[in-house]
């Protein structure tokens, strides 16, 4: 069993918390499980610690964020393999993972050298005549960050690393099916030189972990996770600092000038299938132009039915299981809902005969009503819609009708359209001739309506956690 990491001491509480395959509903490990006891003592250490962390020069935080990064890249193997095994998503993709961690810290290293302020004369009118103003730059205080199951590791990464870059004390609740791979993160971060108190791993219940969310001693509280708990944690949350990454049901727009299919129906079968669909970037709906979806259609087939279900640890296996069977049977009841009202099922629709019955064939729907669930509401599972559109403004107009808006890719040649689509298009991000789940750890990351609140990123999380104040003096 692992204990829990609390402000630089490992702990064990009295409660377990099994962690268990998805794939074949083994045993990994047991964790300590944390409550409310817990979470008071990492509070107070890491108010506590923020006097120290608030005073690291800028190579102090460099060198903690780089020894964390080297020690991951030695141990890049351990961690994809526990990944696969509490996640279930293939080995190829748990690795993946543990390069885009990497890489994310590694972004840190630099962006901790690079908090600057400013100087400037305020004399633009007879008041500020004779003074000027320095602008430094603070760390904003406690950090909560509440991570989700699917990327267990780099979105966890995504909240710490600009943590420690800022030096704010952090507190990570892990989901409570992932949270051997933070554990072991824990380890590394021990022996970084980042002070003790001000960093802890704390395994709990949502019901403990609500204590994350309304405490008066967190400064900032970061959430990735379902919409649904993201807002409501908002409105708990009080003052406090509130940073939301949430779901999404993105689309993918595909003019009718076409040319490379290879790498579109590459790129399309990634975005929809990657990890079973559990991303938030996930392509869900696909949006072609008419004199095109016949032949896209047949291929994206035929590739979608080439994915091999099974153990996510064997290197053959490119499409692994959703995380539990309540998920799987929740979009299995969606796809039929769809059919009910008129969707026809080209591939899919139905559980993989493999492993633990978690597994669930590639599927792909067509004359889809936009008020079904399956897509208006987050799939977050293998299932992507294909529907015919007459022109670009159409496909606009068919992406911004949701309630999400997170990012959206578009298939051109046309520049014109690209940019008729940056400028239309509601969401955060917009990947041409690529598919919505491209994502570099460096790029601002976020969405509007019901997909969140601010941006990730590294230096774009960093400027949430910094405060900015004022000096102003007789020049």
């Amino acid at each position: 069993m692992k204990e829990a990491y609390l402000a630089g001491d490992w702990v064990s509480t009295g409660k377990t918390l099994n962690v268990v395959n998805p794939y074949n509903g083994e045993l990994v490990d047991s964790v300590a499980q944390c409550g409310t006891h817990e979470i008071n003592l990492a509070l107070d250490a890491a108010v506590a610690s923020l006097p120290e962390t608030s005073k690291l020069e800028p190579y102090q935080r460099a060198d903690a964020l780089a020894f964390i990064r080297d020690g991951m890249e030695r141990r890049k193997e351990e961690f994809a393999r526990v990944l696969s095994q509490e996640n279930g998503k293939t080995i190829s993709e748990s690795r993946l993972e543990l390069a885009r961690a990497i890489a994310t810290f590694d972004i840190a290293v630099g962006e901790a050298t690079r908090i600057q302020g400013e100087a400037f004369d305020l004399g633009v009118n007879s008041m500020g005549a004779g003074r000027r103003a320095l602008v430094r730059k603070y760390p904003v205080g406690v950090v909560s960050a509440i991570a989700p199951f699917n990327f267990p590791l780099n979105l966890a990464i995504h909240k710490i690393a600009p943590a420690i870059a800022t030096g704010c004390p952090v507190i990570l609740k892990p989901a409570s099916k992932t949270p051997l791979t933070a554990l072991m993160l824990a380890e590394i971060v021990q022996d970084s030189g980042w002070p003790k108190g001000a960093f802890s791993v704390l395994p709990c219940d949502r019901q403990a972990g609500q204590m994350l969310v309304e405490d008066d001693r967190i400064n900032l509280l970061s959430f990735t996770g379902s919409p649904e708990i993201g807002w409501q944690m908002k409105r708990d949350a009080g003052r406090k600092k509130v940073l939301l990454e949430l779901g999404g049901n993105a689309g993918l727009i595909v003019d009718k000038d076409v040319k490379d299919w290879d790498w579109l129906i590459a790129r399309s079968v990634m975005g929809a299938f990657y990890q079973c669909g559990q991303v938030c970037i996930s392509v869900q709906r696909i949006f072609l132009h008419q004199e095109i979806i016949g032949e896209f259609r047949a291929r994206f087939k035929k590739a979608a039915e080439a994915l091999v279900p099974g153990d996510p640890l064997d290197p053959k296996t490119t499409l692994g299981p959703m995380i539990d069977s309540n998920n799987r049977q929740r979009l299995l009841d969606w796809v039929q809902e769809a059919v009910v009202q008129g969707a026809e099922v080209i591939t899919g629709n139905s559980v993989a005969d493999v492993g633990q019955g978690n597994s669930m064939a590639a599927t792909i729907l067509e004359e889809v009503d936009s008020r079904s669930r399956i897509s208006s509401e987050e799939a977050f599972g293998p299932v992507v819609t294909l529907t015919a559109v007459d022109d670009m403004e159409d496909a606009f107009n068919r992406v911004n009708d949701s309630k999400f808006g997170l990012q959206c890719g578009l298939f051109t040649d046309d520049f014109s359209t690209v940019m008729r689509g940056f400028d239309a298009l509601e969401v955060g991000g917009v990947v041409h001739n690529d598919v919505p789940s491209f994502r570099v750890d460096n790029m601002p990351y976020g969405g509007l309506k019901d997909s969140g609140l601010g941006r990730e990123g590294v230096r774009y999380a960093m400027d949430d956690m910094l405060e900015k104040r004022v000096l102003v003096y007789h020049s």
